[in-house]
């Protein structure tokens, strides 16, 4: 079983390929798209490129969950996400930390949950067998 620092390292490598950004640029709190510049588009390539590094499927919309909240007043009132739409989140990426986002729990800052630390994190829980979203690694 790798490391966390091990799969760092790779998850690194693996954005640093995808988005064509320097190593330097990569660091855990590094967001996807603000730090990053990755585009929806590039989502679809960095799933795949982990599933062919660390052998493992990753279905879609897990990862990288697509569009929780369009139209869900129970999720979402007012461009904040809901007390509810919070227990949702946790549901479906019990590897975010939601620490800082649920102090201020706007829809345009879902987005800076998205970090290399958050992958890392997904990827440790896959290789560990951990249920994600309430499904089996």
């Amino acid at each position: 079983m790798p490391t966390q620092a091990e799969i760092y390292s790779k998850v690194s490598a693996t954005l640093v390929e995808a988005l064509n950004v320097d190593e330097t640029d990569i660091s855990p709190a590094a967001t996807l798209q603000g730090d990053l510049g990755a585009e929806s588009i590039d989502f679809l390539d960095i799933v795949f490129r982990l599933e062919r590094e660390f052998a493992i499927k990753i279905p879609r919309g897990e990862l990288f969950p697509e569009s929780i909240f369009q139209g869900d007043p129970d999720f979402v009132q007012n461009g904040r996400v809901t007390s509810k739409g919070l227990a949702e989140l946790r549901t479906r990426m019990p590897f975010a930390d939601l620490s800082g986002f649920e102090k201020n729990p706007e829809v345009g800052h879902i987005s800076d949950l998205f970090t290399v630390d958050l992958i890392t994190r997904y990827i440790q829980g896959k290789l560990d067998g951990q249920p994600i979203n309430g499904q089996p690694a």
